[in-house]
């Protein structure tokens, strides 16, 4: 039998893809927070209160010896909260600005593997009356959509929520497996984990109608997977050069609502008017920078999970991936989105994500040295441009200890020769945008997001839908008096009321 300890074959490749390279493996978030910041020790008692609903946060990563097997999580025995809790303060005037260039040089900063793979940094006193969190995760112990659920360790429903009746189990550590067991476990998988293979294809074979059904469609997916990537690789583009270690992070607030009018008035989803909001404004970006964008169609590697509702709040990665087309040469907002939302439809009825789950299943059954080698060659392919991520994210408020989640905003991370990440996740009426890029190649990245600013109101315009600002002026604007209300704009009484009408 397996064991359930052992990371999945996509987890480790997320390994892989930091080996020797300068790319950071770790999903991230920016938390701004209303009020007054908690103590460094209220925020440590608080995260260990709750960390036996994610034991997975006491673990680290146990090598096989010699690479004969997937690496597993183990228990550490020298776990202390206050090396993963850190807390920071901004220079003056702490304000947003200097937020995104502490995250970018978190961001620039890889994870230890010697210890349990994430850090949450408490970042206090910012201008008006606001602080911060700033929480980091290795790919390989949590995915982006998963971490929405695993959040919810942290944060409350109510400023004041109930206290549980039970208190935590007091933890111990169990001992490390030693290189003997680790080793020992890897081989005897190798030959118990084939015979659950063999006992499976008797079951198919039971049915043989659903077997070559399900092997058919099943390669016939792999097949529309391959095929978009091979087919029409990824155009050439700034944002695929070498990268370095260090980061630029900046963020863009915007209003769900606002994308949702765009959606209802345009067409598509509300992935669909996201994509076309990032188009828009690479496409802007890039001819300002003298780039010709006639007919020219970026990719961008959609992540769409695959993990069944039963699995919510689990802990590793069941995500698979679609190769979503940005016309970056559509000027036209209007057509942009049509344009989307056409080949994201025709994409869905292609299989491509289904493709993608069956390749990841697979690898399952790939030698770590494979493994290994497997994503050094998908490093150095260009079958996207940049990663696009959506999350959707609950649309109530989050507290903790007591202190209001304002707005959250998320990371992507960066793999080799990709200089650009942008992850998007809505919560409580914002959609929060971060842009992640290289600090070398892009030093223009807020440009880059004050044109993402410019294309969500052009999208807004040939949509008729009043920007959050005009929406907010007319609920400003005072109403008239009675005696105006009742009167024409002479002054005098509308026909058939009195000037006392009301």
């Amino acid at each position: 039998m397996a064991n359930p300890d052992r990371l999945t074959a996509l987890d480790t490749t997320f390994l892989h893809l930091e080996d020797h390279s300068t790319a950071h493996m770790h999903v991230a978030s920016v938390m701004v927070f209303e009020g007054t910041a908690p103590t460094p020790k209220e925020l440590v008692d608080h995260v260990v209160s709750r960390l036996h609903l994610v034991p997975r946060y006491r673990q680290r990563l146990a090598n096989v010896p010699y690479g004969q097997g997937r690496p597993v999580w183990a228990d550490d025995p020298h776990f202390n909260p206050r090396y993963h809790i850190r807390h920071a303060a901004l220079p003056e005037p702490a304000d947003d600005n200097a937020l995104k260039q502490l995250a970018g040089r978190l961001f620039s900063q890889r994870l230890d593997r010697s210890k349990p793979l994430w850090e949450i940094w408490l970042v206090e006193r910012m201008a008006g009356d606001r602080f911060a969190l700033i929480a980091k995760t290795h790919h390989a112990l949590v995915d982006g959509i998963s971490g929405v659920d695993i959040t919810t360790v942290l944060f409350d429903t109510a400023p004041d929520p109930v206290p549980t009746s039970r208190p935590p189990v007091p933890w111990t550590a169990k001992p490390l497996p030693g290189p003997a067991k680790l080793l020992g476990e890897a081989l005897r998988e190798r030959t118990t984990v084939p015979a659950e293979m063999v006992r499976g294809t008797r079951a198919l074979l039971r049915a043989p109608l659903r077997a070559l059904s399900q092997v058919v469609g099943g390669l016939a997916s792999v097949g529309a997977t391959t095929w978009a990537g091979i087919n029409a690789p990824a155009p050439d583009s700034p944002f695929n050069v070498d990268i370095g270690p260090h980061r630029r992070y900046t963020f863009l607030d915007a209003d769900l609502e606002e994308f949702k009018a765009i959606k209802n008035s345009l067409g598509g989803t509300l992935n669909d008017v996201v994509l076309a909001a990032v188009s828009l404004a690479l496409g802007r970006y890039l001819r300002r920078e003298g780039i010709e964008t006639e007919g020219l169609e970026l990719k961008a590697m959609v992540p769409v999970s695959v993990r069944a509702d039963s699995d919510r709040g689990a802990l590793g990665n069941q995500v698979a991936a679609m190769w979503a087309p940005l016309p970056v040469g559509v000027q036209n907002p209007g057509e942009c989105l049509q344009q989307i939302a056409r080949a994201m439809e025709d994409l869905k009825k292609s299989g491509q994500a289904v493709g993608a789950q069956v390749l990841t299943n697979l690898a399952g059954f790939a030698p770590p040295t494979i493994l290994s080698q497997a994503a050094r060659l998908q490093a150095r392919q260009r079958f996207f441009n940049l990663v696009v991520t959506n999350v959707p994210g609950p649309q109530f408020p989050l507290y903790v200890l007591g202190r209001r989640l304002r707005v959250l905003y998320p990371v992507v991370p960066l793999a080799r020769r990709q200089a650009l990440g942008i992850a998007v996740m809505s919560y409580d009426g914002h959609l929060g945008f971060g842009l992640l890029g290289d600090f070398d190649a892009l030093p223009k990245l807020e440009a880059i997001a004050a044109d993402l600013k410019w294309a969500i109101g052009s999208l807004a315009r040939a949509a008729g839908v009043r920007t959050p600002a005009k929406r907010r002026a007319k609920k400003a604007a005072p109403r008239k008096s009675k005696a105006a209300a009742g009167s024409s704009a002479n002054g005098r009484p509308r026909a058939g009321r009195s000037a006392s009408a009301s």
